[in-house]
């Protein structure tokens, strides 16, 4: 296989820049799919369970027929066998199939796409710009992993030209919900703080287990609406995500925040103790 990027789809390892896609695959048309995301480092994927569970979520939430999961672990052998990525990227996708040209489904298999390559360690902390675009909390797709990803790649334009590493979006009742492929916290007079589900962000992975091991460290999260003002208020704000696990952010629309950070550098440290000591909790 050449290049860094390994590509298997529906049973069959593939060259990168090898067509591989019906040009009528609802995914391409429509964006009808699902997808997940997953680290690899040194050479094992972590928390691979629960990626899965997620992404038959989303999949029952879209409408898609049953995921063969031993069909995807074909895909994910192949495209990790004889690798070792340092840190990379799992990606794996599953597509309505072949479709019509509108948004009407056809009775069809779904397409199944696999993904895995190397990527550039994070930051050690990170800018966010809050963007003028709101999440729908009512939206039909709230909380699936979709791949209709168009509003989050302009508004992470957005937020990078104006030198954020991530766009903060608030929903349509002014609360702080998510960024595009991250979740978002604050703590305020040592308090950590995060948006409800309902606030229509995505759950992500890494928001879950930040939430669940923090408690059992004695440092409990409260998952409650938040007005965006919130961080103008804050002392710390962090970010969530697969693969930037906790990532510290150090302004929001140029403010400033304080270098020191108790709560953001212990709850990184509780992150990297638990992650280490289990690849797939």
């Amino acid at each position: 296989m050449s290049g860094e990027i390994r590509v298997w789809v529906n049973g069959r390892l593939v060259e990168p820049d090898t067509p591989a896609l019906a040009a009528l695959d609802h995914g391409v048309t429509v964006g009808d799919g699902v997808f997940e995301t997953v680290k690899i480092e040194h050479g094992r994927t972590f928390a691979l369970r629960r990626h899965h569970e997620r992404l038959l979520r989303s999949a029952a939430g879209l409408g898609l027929p049953d995921i063969d999961l031993d069909l995807l672990g074909e895909g994910i052998a192949a495209v990790l066998e004889g690798t070792d990525i340092d840190l990379g990227r799992l990606r794996y996708s599953v597509t309505g199939g072949a479709g019509p040209l509108g948004s009407d489904r056809l009775p069809s298999a779904p397409t199944y796409i696999v993904l895995a390559g190397p990527q550039p360690r994070p930051p050690d902390s990170g800018a966010v710009v809050v963007v003028p675009w709101t999440r729908n909390e009512r939206s039909a797709v709230a909380g699936l992993k979709t791949t209709s990803y168009a509003e989050n790649v302009i508004a992470l334009e957005y937020a990078q030209q104006r030198g954020g590493v991530e766009a903060v979006f608030a929903n349509t009742r002014g609360e702080l919900c998510e960024c595009t492929g991250s979740n978002i916290f604050v703590v305020r007079a040592g308090e950590v703080l995060t948006p409800p589900v309902e606030a229509g962000l995505l759950p992500g992975i890494t928001r879950g287990l930040t939430i669940e091991w923090a408690g059992v460290s004695g440092i409990p999260v409260q998952e409650t609406a938040l007005p965006l003002r919130v961080l103008d208020e804050a002392d710390e704000v962090f970010i969530t995500s697969t693969t930037k696990d906790i990532l510290a952010v150090h302004a929001v629309d140029g403010r400033a925040l304080p270098g020191d950070r108790p709560v953001t550098t212990r709850l990184q440290q509780v992150f990297r103790e638990n992650a280490a000591g289990n690849p797939d909790p």
